[in-house]
């Protein structure tokens, strides 16, 4: 599905992670697998560092540390937002919404439309759209876009293949109308047939989780996990990335008047380095042009490794010009999404750390 919008624009950008940081080496221990190939794998798939929650903190609170940060840098307005979108996978919990929640502890007025979207890889550009469909709206104006998850809780530890990878983040992106905005083209497809793939098998009201579901067991490989963490089928997941993401790219370039090098940035998301490695010498593109260094410094935080990107490596060009831009997630679902559009020049972005505390917005 190709969709087309004009007149918006991402006029801030916050991403927020957490200040626990571990490093690959420190968790070598955990794995069934020789120092050896563990360092092997660090190198290949580009795992150095990443950052995980502590406690009882959810993504919610990560966005709220964001949110504080655009109001008090004045980059934000609470009163002109119209909408809350809130993207993760790890919601605080199954009802109410985290976004009612969010708007309730951020304190916004009750015509807020608050919506939550269960998305994980895909979830950022989703978000984008979801948000650019909002303001096609009258009476909204400003959409606050939230992404976040906090996966390394449905993560095992003793998992070589999911747990050196994965990194818990939150970010805030603020969508408003931009009449000088020049067009933007978004590619967006579903395939549920090969959604299993990627998956918690257990938690829901499928497999309810109980004491069985939460025993960790070697599944084969010399990796341990229980059903009530996250499962990744690599193989099927690298296939699918590296056949379907390039005539993605292919496609949502054509349908927007657009060749490979009239895009200076190719904003993925990033499972690893290896992935986007391989991606980029397979569509030609300079790696330069394709940042894949997320993952070694934060670890892979789902449908916020693309706000983390354009924070960690565009910050200081994104915030002087405009640049065009070419995003795209892909996984969870499985789902692809493309966007191309042109980013800048934006109020603030920046790249900030959680601390560890409850706190509400607006007030003492």
């Amino acid at each position: 599905m190709i969709l087309r919008f004009r007149g918006k624009k991402i006029s801030s950008l916050v991403t927020v992670v957490p200040q626990h940081e571990t490093r690959f080496e420190d968790e070598l221990g955990n794995f069934n697998f020789s120092r050896e190939k563990s360092l092997r794998l660090k190198r290949v798939m580009g795992f150095d560092r990443h950052r995980t929650v502590t406690g009882t903190t959810c993504a919610s609170d990560l966005c709220l540390t964001g949110v504080r940060h655009l109001v008090s840098t004045g980059a934000l307005d609470l009163d002109e937002i119209g909408a809350l979108v809130f993207v993760t996978q790890s919601p605080d919990h199954f009802i109410p919404p985290t976004s009612n929640l969010l708007q309730g502890r951020i304190g916004l007025g009750r015509d807020v439309f608050c919506m939550d979207i269960n998305q994980g890889c895909a979830g950022f550009v989703i978000g984008l759209i979801q948000s650019f469909m909002l303001l096609e709206l009258g009476p909204i104006r400003t959409v606050l876009l939230l992404n976040g998850d906090t996966l390394s809780r449905r993560a095992c530890q003793r998992d070589r293949n999911i747990y050196p990878m994965i990194g818990d983040a939150g970010s805030v992106a603020v969508i408003s109308n931009d009449s000088a905005g020049l067009p933007i083209t978004a590619f967006l497809q579903m395939d549920g047939s090969r959604c299993e793939a990627l998956t918690v098998p257990a938690g829901g009201f499928r497999m309810p989780s109980d004491a069985s579901t939460s025993i960790e067991i070697d599944v084969g490989d010399g990796n341990y996990r229980s059903k009530d963490q996250f499962y990744m089928d690599g193989p099927a997941v690298f296939s699918f990335v590296q056949t379907e993401v390039p005539p993605m790219i292919d496609a949502v370039l054509s349908a927007a008047g657009k060749s490979r090098d009239e895009i200076e940035y190719f904003l993925f998301h990033q499972p690893n380095k290896f992935m986007l490695e391989k991606l980029a010498s397979a569509m030609h593109i300079d790696p330069a042009r394709m940042p894949n260094n997320v993952v070694e410094n934060y670890g892979n935080a789902s449908s916020v490794t693309i706000p983390t990107n354009i924070a960690l490596n565009l910050a200081s060009s994104v915030t002087a010009r405009t640049i065009p831009t070419c995003m795209a997630g892909f996984g969870v679902g499985l789902t692809l999404s493309a966007l191309v559009m042109d980013l800048g020049p934006m109020t603030r972005c920046d790249l900030v750390e959680h601390q560890d505390v409850r706190q509400a917005v607006g007030v003492s």
